[in-house]
């Protein structure tokens, strides 16, 4: 994919929202291109994973229901300044990628 995936954190305390903005196009295969009347194939996100400081804290299976760039929030704890937070996917076409942010 060409747009990286965007990331926030905000940090209360011991507890930090994360809020992910994946840039997908996130195909059904049940869509038919308007111009050539062919169905559009399926390519959707199928696995998301968060870590925090590489601690697996998520760990998403996804299906083609899931809306064009998705956006996915999710709380952390405990979540301290300085502390890594990644976030990964994997679609069925075999594309991935990833991002980190680091918690202030």
């Amino acid at each position: 994919m060409a747009d990286p995936i965007r990331m926030r954190i905000a940090r209360d305390g011991d507890v930090a929202t994360v809020k992910v903005l994946m840039p997908h196009p996130m195909e059904t295969g049940l869509r038919k291109d308007p111009i050539t009347e062919q169905i559009v194939p399926m390519h959707f996100i199928q696995r998301v994973v968060a870590t925090l400081n590489g601690t697996p804290v998520l760990d998403a299976n996804w299906s083609r229901s899931v809306s064009k760039n998705p956006f996915l929030e999710f709380r952390v704890r405990p979540a301290r300044a300085g502390d890594v937070v990644a976030i990964a996917w994997e679609d069925n076409r075999g594309e991935s990628a990833r991002a980190e942010a680091v918690i202030k």
